[in-house]
């Protein structure tokens, strides 16, 4: 590390925790990566927690001239979010929110995910104006510095149109908050010069007649092409000028601490249609009839774009069979009530009525019907991604037309994808003239880049040259336009960013190099490479969209950040190059790679191409592991053993507890924890006894029977020392079963069953499947082929048995069972107490988020589901070995416990440990809160 950097660690290090900074080689690069094309690894990355620490990081980057980059969630596609100097992520504390004036603003800290602030805003009817399409990763800070739009909120709902106030911190360290008068008052008296210069600035520009209206002309469509310079013809107050001069500045004005909002409504009634045209040019031309409708959302889709998804299960029939130039059109009209809904459909009907169309899908209001269309439009780049060949990347540009342009600007688009040899789809936000147009690049041979070079050149030479377009309508300039600001601008507007940079900025410390780049070339620097690494995780396009469900973040690494570690040390591997770093990076990736990784695989569910990082990191287990294949058999064949000295010594645990005191207990298996290294698992008060092995009942007469398979961890385990309730879960279910009228079947050998997760997750592959199929076929003859239902206690071993079993069976966990076999069998009585409720990620694969959430609605009045809690990182056996994983997974949840609530419920008894350490609250199986507040039906 350089000098100045080392000064800068040094000093940095008195005020920020040394846990909170990385200089390390693995976690620099790591945390390095965002969504473009580019690579740069920082010097130091550090995670603040305060705007405090914000302000003195700045003044002590000032200090020893050091530039520094602000990251929120790193979904940025532009290179926006790198750089090889400081990186500056946001901790923990940047989550919070707060809603006022009857749901009409909302302030928000940069850290919130912007699904999650119109999550906060639903129960209101209201949302955020910005809809971009990575909104469910994306976050504030992000959002704001870019003036990401999306499909629905055009130009008029944007962060700059819905701007109400602001808390900025400028390159000096300097806090401001404009909805504070006092706040005012002082920077007035400290920053007179930079009121004062963008006051002459927004004179001068308005004075100036060309300009002015050279700026109007580039806002009529979207553009995020350098800076918001509209501030300066849009208001007076130096103040105003200031804060909406932040809206796309990608960071290199100052620091977002604090946005707030004026919402936007939300209406409940939607319907979407989808109308197939035969060519680019009608959609085109339909599309301006459109924009004088009353419509939402008008999406375009190429015929390439269509193809992309065209055979993906639950799509229209005719997509395969579509001609060679057909173009698709997505309209989505809102409204607040049914009726106004209905006549917006029939207006638009008639309206499309005048084109001939190939092929359409009238419109429908059903949910799952419009979210089939709407998968057409999300699919395709995941589509595109997937398909693209090993060691290359996917490119989104993101252009925009005068809409009565749109036609011709598309058609000569084309013409440049041919002259280039590029095999391009085209698709976006028609509305607004929006291009999104996807291909794939290779930047490993001089010639590709070459190419890439005159490809790029040519595109915004027409868009911006000819078309007098936006290069950047949406996804920021960041470096991958920076090099043509002053093409698209000219001289004049270019000067006038460079003199509010100046201003603002007059060291050029905030992202050099970003949005601003007298460096015509920077575009084809630092391009990034994908090398192959996995045929599991190659497709992966280091997005993030995985990262907000992931258990290790803030952490260790994330999925993004392990497949791009992975690819890193399969590099180096191949080269030979440096054997030092390669050591180093295999030996990191041991804990924060493969130890602390969950392996639940949520994270596919958020991935655009269906990545399971999980199953890599199973597979390096599976290699690493393979010794350990003897002693696994071994306790297969010895399970009912194992299960038997599983009770013994949860008991003899819960037993010298008692004896010297829980709290002593739990300081001495901790110790016990840290002397081994890990070795000896880590059991905490919240541990349970030892259950009771399930006794066989006698088959009553009754017609209605169910197997009951209890789960190996819920024959082993009973309940924690503490809690009020001591029944095993094995009793709860019989009793619950019983009285709902039903006949308990348990199969054969029960002790000696397990589906094989435990083996599944640390890689022996082998083992975990013969134990799954021993159950399966224990199973099947228990319920006489099939014949009687199953329910399985636990959702793990319930969506391992829903995967991996071959014969046809009906298999349940509690809530599915619940549900269809004693929801009209019993009467519900509802309590009014709080209750926490946890929805475990293999209940979220099973889709039973809904029906979790809907039966807990029938049992409980106050149903509290934490936010920014998912996986809870229990995970099997890491709750114990790994137990820094479950903490850090549930950090966010102690806090959101209401002081008189008492308990919590979920589905898998592993993580209830867990979650019970975690939140102050004993954590049960949702079966108990059933079985407690019903009552056999009548009759």
């Amino acid at each position: 590390m350089k000098a100045s950097y080392q000064s800068f660690y040094d000093e940095l290090c008195r005020f920020v925790p040394k846990s909170n900074v990385y200089t390390d080689p693995s976690r620099t690069m790591a945390f390095g990566t965002d969504a473009s094309c580019y690579r740069l690894i920082p010097q130091i990355v550090v995670r603040l927690d305060s705007e405090k620490d914000v302000q003195k990081t700045l003044i002590l980057a000032q200090k020893h001239n050091l530039p520094v980059t602000f990251r929120a969630a790193g979904t940025s596609l532009s290179g926006q979010a790198i750089t090889d100097s400081i990186l500056i992520t946001l901790g923990d504390s940047w989550r919070q929110y707060k809603i006022f004036g009857d749901a009409g603003y909302i302030s928000l800290k940069p850290g919130v995910i912007g699904a999650d602030a119109n999550r906060y805003l639903a129960p209101f009817g209201r949302k955020i104006g910005p809809d971009p399409a990575s909104i469910d990763a994306c976050k504030i800070g992000g959002i704001a510095a870019n003036n990401a739009s999306g499909m629905c909120c055009g130009t008029s709902q944007n962060s700059y149109q819905t701007l109400e106030s602001m808390r900025l911190i400028l390159a000096d360290g300097t806090l401001i908050d404009t909805a504070d008068s006092e706040s005012v008052a002082a920077f007035k008296k400290t920053h007179s010069h930079i009121l004062e210069g963008l006051g002459q600035l927004a004179s001068e520009t308005k004075a100036n007649t060309h300009l002015a209206e050279l700026i109007r002309h580039k806002y009529r469509i979207k553009n995020t092409t350098g800076y918001s310079l509209n501030a300066l013809v849009d208001f007076d107050d130096p103040l105003d000028v200031m804060t909406h001069l932040m809206i796309g500045s990608e960071g290199t004005l100052g620091f977002i601490a604090e946005i707030t909002y004026e919402t936007v409504e939300e209406h409940q009634f939607k319907a979407s249609a989808l109308f197939v045209f035969k060519d680019i040019e009608d959609a085109c031309k339909a599309t301006i009839v459109l924009k004088q409708q009353p419509v939402s959302a008008v999406e375009l889709m190429d015929r390439g774009a269509l193809a992309s998804v065209e055979n993906e299960e639950g799509l229209p029939d005719f997509m395969p069979h579509l001609s060679e130039d057909a173009t698709a059109l997505l309209v989505e009209v809102r409204a607040a009530d049914a009726e106004g809904l209905k006549e917006k459909m029939a207006q638009i009907m008639e309206t499309v009525s005048a084109f001939t169309l190939e092929q359409q899908v009238p419109f429908t209001n059903k949910p799952e019907e419009f979210g089939r269309l709407w998968a057409i439009r999300k699919g395709i780049f995941p589509a595109i991604g997937a398909v693209r060949p090993v060691g290359s990347t996917v490119i989104i540009e993101d252009v925009a037309f005068q809409i009565e342009q749109l036609a011709s600007g598309v058609q000569d688009l084309r013409k440049l994808f041919i002259k280039h040899d590029y095999k391009v789809v085209i698709y976006g936000h028609a509305l607004d003239g929006n291009m999104h147009f996807v291909f794939q690049q290779s930047f490993d041979t001089p010639a590709e880049v070459s190419r890439y070079q005159a490809f790029m050149e040519d595109i915004a030479h027409l868009v911006a040259v000819e078309y007098k377009g936006s290069l950047k309508a949406e996804h920021g300039t960041g470096r991958n336009m920076a090099s043509f600001v002053e093409l698209e601008w000219g001289a004049e507007a270019y000067e006038l960013m460079w003199k509010l940079k100046n201003l603002m900025d007059p060291n050029h410390l905030l992202s050099p190099g970003v949005l601003l780049n007298r460096d015509h070339n920077a575009h084809l620097q630092n391009l990034k490479l994908l090398p192959a690494a996995e045929p599991r995780v190659d497709s992966c396009i280091e997005c993030g969209f995985c990262e907000p469900v992931c258990p290790s973040t803030g952490l260790s690494f994330t999925p993004r950040q392990r497949i791009v570690m992975w690819r890193e040390i399969n590099r180096l591997r191949r080269s030979g190059d440096d054997d030092k770093r390669l050591k180093q990076l295999e030996k990191d990736f041991l804990y924060l790679g493969d130890a602390t990784c969950a392996a639940t695989g949520l994270c596919a569910r958020r991935c655009p191409v269906g990545i399971n990082t999980g199953e890599l990191i199973r597979d390096i287990r599976t290699r690493r592991n393979m010794r350990h294949e003897r002693i696994a058999r071994w306790t297969a064949d010895h399970f009912t053993t194992i299960t038997a000295g599983a009770r013994l010594a949860l008991n003899t645990v819960a037993g010298t507890g008692r004896a010297i005191g829980v709290e002593r207990m739990g300081k001495v298996t901790k110790a016990l924890h840290v002397a081994s290294f890990g070795h000896i698992p880590l059991l905490t008060p919240a541990f349970p006894r030892g259950a009771r092995s399930p006794v066989a009942p006698v088959l009553s007469n009754r017609d209605l029977k169910v197997v009951y398979v209890p789960s190996c961890a819920s024959r082993t385990m009973g309940a924690s020392a503490s809690d009020s309730d001591q029944r095993p879960l094995t009793e709860v279910v019989e009793k619950l079963l019983t009285k709902a009228g039903f006949s308990i079947i348990y199969p054969e050998n029960l002790d000696s069953l397990c589906c094989g997760m435990p083996y599944n997750s640390k890689g022996i592959t082998t083992v975990a499947k013969e134990r799954l199929a021993d159950m399966e076929e224990a199973i099947w003859k228990a319920s006489e082929q099939g014949k009687y239902p199953v329910l399985i206690d636990t959702s793990p071993c319930a969506l391992r048995a829903v995967e991996g079993f071959t014969k046809p069976m009906a298999l349940f966990e509690p809530v599915g069972f619940t549900h269809h076999y004693l929801a009209d069998r019993l009467k519900f009585t509802p309590e009014h107490n709080p209750i926490m409720l946890h929805v475990t990620c293999s209940s979220v694969k099973m889709g039973l988020s809904a029906p979790m959430k809907s039966l807990m609605d029938r049992c409980c009045t106050q149903v509290i589901i934490p936010d920014g809690i998912h996986c809870c990182g229990f995970a099997g056996d890491k709750g114990m070995k790994t137990p820094e994983l479950n903490a850090s997974a549930l950090r966010l949840l102690k806090d959101q416990v209401p002081p008189n609530c008492t308990e919590g419920v979920s589905n898998s008894r592993t993580c209830e440990i867990g979650l019970t350490e975690h939140s102050g609250v004993p954590y049960r199986s949702i079966l108990y809160v059933v079985d407690r507040v019903t009552q056999p039906l009548e009759g």
